[in-house]
């Protein structure tokens, strides 16, 4: 195979972006460097589509891999034929190899191997001949043999059948008729394990749904149910349809002989081929549906991530709680610690109510504080409500917003916590991330695990490497496509920065503190085991504020300062502009002169001529100042039995699954916008139209105080009240504990068979 046509044709790309693309991965360049710095040989192919040409590539390569393994093993064995080779060579999965390689792979003891050992290939041999004038009871007498415990011609008969059946199990091409025909026509069903006990599988107790449509979180939320052993499931297939793929091609007539091997390929079918195939489509299944939420994960991580941050302002972190208080942390603009303290204002107690007001009013007056932060954990809701009402009566101007603390307590309680803050306790640790995650999300939220974050659905049930893998991908891409400052980055943000470990970035730290800030990117070089590679991939990423060359607060390479300088020449400025910030009309001057005519002056592509640009008119420009602000709250606090089918609120997306988003209306439950509910288009995922962290309108459609749930519709066109879907309660909400899924109402013109017990 020639990997890299392949990949150009599987992407639509042409061959001279794919084989750049793949000489710059080998070459040990980072998937953000190449993204931002390379952006002439691959065509301005941005990071995300890079990262699936490298999965791509590793797979492709992993296959061209096994198939030399198979092959060297094939031929260690005299068998290698060029049939098999062609085939070898013609697979393009994995499946398909270790199918080709199925028979000729070393087998535990079997009744087929069994049957060989005792001489019956013969046997076998003579009975899939299908010789209508052969009798087989009369051949199979010649094998009796006492020894080899044969005693008798329907022993031997039998042990030729199981060797035939094994042979028919064996067969690549028919596993590969099988696999397509059980995905096409199969059934995927569930039943309960104990059809007595109430469980959130109870929707999965009489469940059936055609392998070919079956939604990924349903095989997700199966999946945890059998291994809950709450649910047995399997595949289901019209009666006889896969005897029948196996029968037209090796039965050949009705003779007796044909008779037996008819009754062998049954036999195999039901016995061999179909539980292996059936696992195989049930493995395939899981991994597409984990892919799948890896990836809706990922896009909701990266929205979360890339947030805009409240720059510039005090803030005041609250970590709700009943008995122990709620812990309070004032950070300054740049995250600094100012105060902490404990107030008890969910007690219910007057006189601790009043005390906890003094408290909060005189750190809001005596350090300016402007946002609150409280986390949305338990005693939140009452929290809120003391905040809201508190703030009415301060002068100054101040709002607050209700922050997603999943992931504050493991951060609080980890290593990099404690050598942060060692002086305070884990409660008092989580007021300061809850207060740091509102500032700036990207800086404090690299610090968590971002599977503790709470923005997927099952992601504790996905392969822990692929997971990890495209996760820190992500954190990788936001945080280098947003640049850190050099002189104040923590060494967990600085070690997602292209070319830099972990360890690496301890020691710019430690530099940092030894010699004190850095003044140009060029002392990156004097960092222990930062050498010119590593210089390479990761200075561009770091800015120096106020450092001796004005560049450096750019996201402008070091290795493209001169082409810098003479763009700022030709469109006839000064490099001192840059320093006084008078370089915002370089892009229109740029087009006056010509874009193509300043790339050709300063000996560099029109695509990194753009870049500089935009970076010369904005220095140290953050991508994210150009999004939407987050929702910021000052008036009454409202609970869900203030909610009214019809009314119209604003709210932030905190989750996106692939039934829909929940939408925070500051109500403490988030409420469930349904996909068929998002917009009036037709859209196969949500996040097609929404995003973590945007802010929308939505309409009440049902509120259920009991159950907790709430119904909303971002559809206010006035058309008419939309149909409510609740279907997909039992899902996984944004911070919370974990829930499979219920199937949801089925679209017209889709099929699906649901067996409904009854009553």
């Amino acid at each position: 195979m020639n990997i890299n046509q392949t990949l150009a044709a599987e992407f639509k790309l042409r061959q001279e972006q794919i084989d750049n693309t793949v000489s710059l991965i080998d070459d040990g360049k980072t998937i953000p460097f190449i993204a931002r710095y390379r952006k002439e040989l691959t065509g301005s192919l941005d990071d995300q589509l890079l990262r699936e040409i490298f999965d791509r590539l590793t797979y492709l390569r992993n296959l061209e891999k096994r198939k030399e393994e198979v092959s060297s093993s094939i031929e260690e064995q005299g068998k290698l034929t060029e049939e098999i080779t062609a085939a070898i060579e013609k697979a393009m999965t994995l499946v398909e190899v270790e199918d080709i390689y199925r028979p000729f792979k070393p087998k535990r003891k079997t009744r087929g191997s069994v049957a060989r050992e005792r001489g019956l290939e013969p046997l076998a041999e003579f009975i899939i001949a299908q010789n209508e004038s052969a009798d087989p009871n009369t051949e199979a007498e010649k094998y009796i043999d006492a020894e080899k415990e044969i005693p008798d011609a329907a022993a031997a008969l039998q042990g030729a059948m199981d060797i035939i059946a094994e042979d028919i199990s064996d067969d690549a091409e028919l596993r590969k008729a099988l696999r397509a025909m059980i995905t096409e026509k199969g059934l995927m069903t569930s039943k309960a394990a104990d059809p007595e006990e109430e469980t959130v599988y109870n929707n999965y107790y009489e469940f059936s749904e055609p392998v070919s449509k079956i939604a990924g979180h349903r095989i997700l939320a199966i999946d945890r149910g059998e291994r809950e052993d709450k649910l047995k499931a399997g595949i289901e297939i019209p009666e006889g349809s896969g005897e029948s793929v196996i029968t037209d091609k090796y039965v050949k007539n009705t003779s007796p002989c044909g008779e037996l091997v008819k009754a062998a390929a049954e036999d195999s079918f039901k016995r061999l081929v179909f539980p292996s195939v059936e696992r195989e489509i049930r493995a395939a299944l899981t991994e597409k549906a984990c892919e799948d939420a890896i990836k809706v994960f990922a896009s909701n991580l990266r929205q979360l991530l890339m947030q805009q941050p409240v720059k510039g302002s005090v803030a005041l972190g609250l970590d709700p709680g009943y008995r122990t208080g709620c812990k309070l942390a004032v950070v300054d603009a740049t995250g600094k610690v100012l105060d902490t303290g404990v107030a008890y204002i969910t007690t219910g107690e007057e006189r601790k109510i009043e005390q906890g007001k003094v408290l909060v009013k005189n750190l809001i007056q005596k350090h300016g504080v402007s946002i609150i932060a409280i986390g949305n954990g338990t005693a939140s809701r009452e929290s809120e409500a003391f905040i809201a009402d508190l703030i009415k009566d301060i002068p100054q101007k101040v709002a607050y917003m209700v922050v997603s603390e999943a992931g504050a307590s493991v951060y609080s309680a980890s290593k990099l916590a404690a050598e942060e803050f060692p002086e305070y306790d884990v409660s008092l640790r989580s007021a300061v991330s809850i207060a740091r995650r509102l500032q700036d999300p990207l800086a404090e939220l690299v610090k968590i695990d971002p599977k503790a974050i709470g923005v997927g659905q099952y992601q504790h049930d996905m392969p822990k490497n692929r997971m990890d893998e495209a996760l820190s991908g992500v954190v990788e891409d936001c945080v280098n496509s947003v640049g850190v400052d050099l002189n104040t980055a923590s060494h967990s943000l600085l070690s997602y920065i292209a070319g830099i470990s972990s360890a690496v970035a301890k020691n710019i730290v430690a530099y940092r503190e030894e010699n004190g800030s850095f003044t140009n990117r060029k002392q990156l070089l004097k960092v222990a085991k930062l050498g010119p590679k590593a210089f390479e991939q990761c200075a561009g990423f770091l800015r120096v504020r106020d450092g001796d060359d004005p560049l450096d607060n750019t996201a402008v390479h070091p290795e493209s300062y001169e082409a810098a300088k003479k763009i700022i020449g030709e469109c006839g400025f000064a490099l001192s502009d840059l320093e006084a910030g008078k370089l915002a009309e370089i892009p229109e001057a740029a087009k006056k002169v010509g874009v193509d005519k300043v790339a050709e002056t300063a000996g560099i592509g029109v695509p990194t001529v753009n870049d500089i640009l935009k970076e010369l008119a904005k220095p140290g420009r953050d991508p994210r100042d150009e999004l939407p602000p987050p929702l910021l709250r000052s008036g009454d606090v409202m609970e869900m039995k203030d909610l009214k089918p019809g009314m119209e609120l604003m709210g932030t997306v905190r989750n996106v699954i692939d039934f829909g988003c929940f939408v925070d209306i500051g109500v403490h439950e988030d409420g469930l916008v349904h996909i068929s509910q998002i917009c009036d288009r037709y859209i196969k995922h949500p996040l097609e139209a929404v995003k973590v962290g945007e802010v929308v309108k939505v309409k009440v459609l049902e509120v259920d105080v009991k159950r907790k749930r709430i119904s909303l519709t971002m559809k206010l066109d006035g058309s008419g009240k939309a149909p409510i879907q609740t279907s997909e309660r039992r899902a996984e909400r944004p911070a919370r504990q974990e829930r499979p899924t219920r199937p949801p109402r089925v679209p017209q013109g889709n099929t699906i068979r649901i067996k409904v017990k009854n009553s």
